[in-house]
């Protein structure tokens, strides 16, 4: 079988993430050149990219692609583009020609709902939102509270915001949002036009009230509307669906219908609201479940997989993150968290022979170093299969639950097969979203980052000097934190930071 893999963007999380997991498999997984896939901020060459699906989808059977990326160029483009309507509407009338030419290739599409940061920063946005980011995030929340008429007190505020934000800022910014929402519903005529076998709508970064959930409502009604509901996802999400897609893909193809038993580590962790989402923790996992070909199941002696989910007890900005003190996080961590009881019921589902995944997301942007000191004190590093805690909790779950499912089928089959390509995925997850994220970044941050000439959005001046700074830390962190008898499989080949920050890195790990 093959499979074309057209990514949101050209970081590892999008472009060798799913390549990883596809590893583990028996399929024949192609993704193009990085040269193909854009930089950052620059877009991707579109006629060059179209070319390369022409070619690769001839003989394909499915095929996996970020509309983000086919019609603007990447993430980070679809927020700066100036596309007319028009384009960006022929350009996504490629998927008809494709499936003309291959009338039996299956397409599964993703296509993110927009992000509304609330911070001053043009790091991934327009130059103008390091001036008025804030501002057009309450400007959005306000507008949302508008339409659904719970607006009250905020009514000056939002006319006053208005007179704040000058009116090409908010032209440019409401008018790309309006661009890139009327892709997004003719992407679901798509699917109703069996073009587009299954859609993937992420809401990326968003909240209660905004832009983005304005939007999405349109876009559930419209589901509605065109009887698509058993075709379309919609949750909070963005770097993960590239995963989530392949597991989906690879379950149907294996026609395997995995069920998964899920366990939080605090009791009000399903009902919590995650930090850059806008619904219960407990909702989202179960989309995220759904969309990767699996279903919950109640009883966790059949099930083929077990999700334990390291859950906060707080929501939205009381979720700490790995730079806060111990001292500095909520109460609730200390007294709403059953740490160890936790880790004792993995162990034991372990010793079961269940296959366990762990997803962190107790924490913001790393792993919680409490649990994570607990399984190396327990000895279960290196026993547990699947892990993953970075960055927001549903590019955790996606891209746990996807190795949880594949990783589910392999046990079932032939254990030993992929078994590498497995532990090489497990580890990588380890030492970037444990090591790097939650240990050795903050570190630099603290201690070295000034006399290297850099800061947290650009260490492009001394490059190489701070990659091979984080490498040198990430192998002390590797010896005191993962010293199992497994460690001497275990090698960090490459360290490199994707997009000169420090906000993430890339990593290639080798299991011999």
């Amino acid at each position: 079988m093959k499979i074309v893999y057209l990514p949101l963007d050209e970081r590892p999380c999008n472009y060798i993430y799913p390549s990883q997991l596809a590893a583990m498999t028996d399929l024949h997984f192609i993704v193009p050149d990085k040269q193909l896939v854009g930089n950052k901020k620059q877009p991707a060459p579109y006629k060059k990219l179209v070319t390369w699906l022409e070619k690769e989808t001839v003989h394909a059977d499915y095929l996996i692609v970020s509309l983000d990326m086919l019609l603007y160029g990447g993430i980070v483009p679809s927020r700066l583009h100036h596309l007319h309507p028009e384009e960006v509407l022929t350009r996504l009338t490629i998927l008809k020609e494709l499936k003309k030419k291959n009338p039996g290739m299956k397409i599964y599409a993703n296509n993110l709902i927009m992000r509304s940061p609330a911070y001053n920063s043009d790091d991934e946005e327009p130059e103008y939102y390091a001036f008025y980011g804030e501002k057009l995030h309450l400007y959005g929340r306000l507008l949302d509270k508008l339409d659904r008429s719970i607006v009250t007190d905020n009514t000056d505020r939002f006319n006053q915001l208005q007179k704040e934000i000058p009116v090409e800022v908010l032209s440019d910014y409401t008018e790309r949002r309006k661009i890139n929402a009327q892709a997004n519903h003719h992407a679901l005529q798509l699917v109703k036009e069996e073009i587009i076998d299954f859609l993937i709508i992420p809401l990326d970064d968003n909240a209660e009230y905004g832009f983005s959930t304005k939007e999405q409502r349109a876009l559930v009604q419209s589901v509605l509307n065109l009887g698509i509901s058993e075709k379309v996802a919609i949750y909070p999400g963005a770097d993960e669906v590239g995963c989530t897609l392949f597991s989906r893909v690879f379950c149907t193809i294996h026609n395997f219908k995995p069920t998964i038993f899920t366990r939080y580590s605090s009791t009000k962790g399903p009902l919590i609201i995650p930090k850059l989402e806008d619904r219960p923790l407990g909702e989202s996992v179960t989309s995220q479940i759904a969309a990767a070909g699996g279903l919950i199941t109640d009883d966790s002696t059949s099930a083929d997989g077990i999700l334990m989910i390291h859950s906060p007890a707080v929501s939205q900005d009381d979720i700490a993150e790995p730079a806060h003190k111990l001292s500095e996080r909520d109460p609730s961590y200390f007294s709403e968290i059953h740490y160890q009881e936790f880790v004792t019921l993995i162990s034991s589902y372990l010793d079961q022979g269940k296959v366990v995944g762990v997803g962190d997301v107790a924490l913001c942007n790393g792993s919680d170093v409490i649990l994570m000191n607990l399984l190396r004190d327990n000895k279960l590093v290196d026993r547990l299969p699947c892990y993953a805690g970075w960055n927001t909790s549903g590019n955790t779950l996606g891209t746990v639950i996807a190795h949880l499912i594949i990783e589910a089928f392999n046990r079932n089959h032939d254990p030993s097969k992929f078994l590498k390509q497995g532990r090489e995925f497990y580890y990588a997850r380890l030492i970037e979203d444990w090591g790097y994220q939650a240990v050795v970044k903050h570190d630099i941050l603290q201690n070295d980052i000034e006399r290297f000439g850099a800061n947290y959005f650009d260490i492009s001046l001394k490059l190489h000097e701070m990659e091979e700074l984080i490498k040198e830390k990430l192998q002390d962190f590797i010896q005191e934190n993962l010293n199992t008898p497994e460690l001497v499989h275990i090698k960090l080949e490459q360290v490199y930071s994707p997009w000169k920050r420090m906000f993430e890195v890339g990593l290639k790990v080798h299991y011999h």
